[in-house]
């Protein structure tokens, strides 16, 4: 069994910031990428950003100059930052990865996700 669990929503003036954080534990041999996604109300699930194992990363057009992910490996964490929030940032954000468990098997594991809320 592996589990991700996210922390850092929460309530957010437009222009203000926050840092999400999502940490994996349980049977875990390998991670690799790492990806934070984001669920606006009556959207898909959309890729906000990606980390991959050696740290290159990926970012989808709307978020790239105000968002960083970043990782730390020794603890099994990946992170958010979020500046410059935007109304339209308002969603549930979820934590992705992909993890050879210590058994060498192979699972997409997905966090329950957090609420992120931007005011105008």
């Amino acid at each position: 069994q592996v589990q991700l669990v996210e922390s850092g929503g929460g309530l957010v003036q437009a222009g203000g910031s926050l840092r999400l954080s999502c940490a994996a534990s349980g049977s875990i041999f390998i991670i690799t990428a790492m990806a934070w996604h984001a669920q606006a109300p009556g959207k898909q699930r959309e890729l906000v950003a990606s980390i991959a194992k050696d740290g290159t990363t990926n970012y989808a057009d709307s978020v790239k100059g105000r968002f960083t992910i970043s990782r730390d490996n020794a603890k099994n964490t990946v992170y958010l930052q979020m500046n410059s929030l935007k109304p339209e940032d308002t969603a549930v954000y979820y934590c992705n990865t992909g993890v050879v468990t210590t058994a060498l098997r192979y699972l997409e594991v997905w966090g329950q996700g957090t609420l992120v809320t931007v005011s105008s």
